[in-house]
């Protein structure tokens, strides 16, 4: 291993608090029931860790896989409703088994059910960020899925790799590690000729440009290694090193033993308002700037003045989040609106002291104040 590799191993097994991701198809048997062997060494690894003073997070896929089995279906159901009612059985009997496992090693679990809602919504944010610091300190493990039972293809997350890292941005995790039914990332599918694996990534935002990526996840789950990679992304510029390996390894891969794939962060962490900001809150509109205000955004710290702002587009209240976008489209910024989507139009073009003469002084403040917005 290089130096470099070493650091982010260290650092990992170091971790005072880690979130491990674990996927449907690392826990069940191709019937679609759960493993009970597979998920007992998973709480095994994790049981170490949180017994030697850590603090652990498990984002745990499954509910949806451990249901449709013992509900009579040959395999995953696709729609909608179905799957929603799969998951209302199946998320007991995952946390049956978890409860079981964890218990032999005197370990509390709590469970966390999330919508992608609940990270928009910035008092929901405050509060699951709340909930978990609280059942970490008390020294129970978290086990958190997405609420599938009420998420709506409309708004969700999809899979938990990306929730995993959202996660690990909101308990300030020292490390997030990513398991799944491969054994670390490779230049191809495993299967093809010439792959070959990946053992250190040390810039996440780029390591998509030399993988060639299978689509979708397996028949159980809804990930893949595409959003394996932008979980790892994310962590990685939140600030948090990552290692994807196959669950048969957990346990060295929270001891920084080389397996998997490490990711190095680049970035020092940011306050988890603004990760959450820049990764978690999902905009709801968007509002134009012409070519002056977009150079002053990207050179960072400038908020935007409704003096270089062209357009609104969509419909959004003050504090939701909203895109930034210059003229010709392309994000430059995400930031929190602080004013209602139906208020701007008169604002626009305005400078400060018109907005106060002509609207009063509420009016004179930035669309997107600088401690609100940041840079995609």
């Amino acid at each position: 291993m290089t130096l470099a590799q070493e650091e982010v191993r260290r650092r990992i097994a170091a971790a005072r608090t880690v979130v491990v991701k674990v996927g449907s198809s690392s826990l069940t048997r191709p019937s679609g029931h759960l493993d009970p062997d597979r998920l007992d060494a998973l709480v095994g690894a994790l049981a170490t860790v949180r017994l030697m003073g850590g603090r652990v997070v498990l984002v745990s896929s499954g509910a949806i896989a451990a249901g449709f089995g013992p509900m009579g279906f040959a395999s995953r159901p696709t729609d909608v409703a179905t799957q929603q009612a799969i998951a209302a059985v199946g998320q007991g009997l995952l946390m049956a088994r978890y409860e079981t496992a964890f218990g032999r090693y005197g370990i509390r679990v709590g469970q966390i059910l999330i919508t992608a809602q609940d990270t928009i919504s910035p008092t929901q944010y405050r509060n699951v960020r709340r909930t978990l610091g609280r059942l970490l300190d008390l020294g129970a493990v978290p086990i958190v899925n997405e609420n599938d039972s009420l998420a709506s293809n409309e708004i969700r997350f999809g899979d938990n790799d990306r929730l995993s890292a959202l996660v690990a941005n909101i308990v300030k995790a020292d490390a997030l590690v990513l398991l799944t039914d491969v054994d670390a990332l490779y230049t191809a599918p495993p299967g093809e000729p010439g792959s070959r694996r990946i053992d250190y990534v040390p810039d996440a935002e780029t390591a998509a440009a030399g993988v060639k990526v299978a689509g979708s996840g397996s028949k159980v789950g809804t990930g893949g290694m595409v959003t394996k990679l932008e979980a790892a992304r994310v962590a990685a510029v939140s600030g948090i090193p990552t290692v994807l390996t196959c669950a048969a390894n957990a346990g060295p891969a929270l001891m920084g033993d080389p397996v998997g794939t490490a990711f190095a962060p680049v970035h020092a962490r940011e306050s988890s308002r603004r990760l959450w900001i820049g990764f978690a809150a999902e905009p709801r509109g968007s509002i134009v700037v012409d070519a002056g205000a977009a150079a002053a955004i990207r050179g960072g710290r400038a908020s935007l003045l409704a003096a270089g702002a062209l357009e609104v587009r969509g419909a959004f209240s003050a504090g939701d989040p909203v895109w930034v976008d210059d003229e010709a489209g392309a994000h430059l910024a995400r930031g929190l609106a602080g004013f209602d989507s139906e208020e701007i139009p008169q604002m626009l073009g305005r400078t400060t002291a018109q907005l106060k003469r002509f609207l009063g002084a509420a009016y004179a403040h930035p669309l997107v104040h600088r401690d609100n917005l940041v840079l995609v």
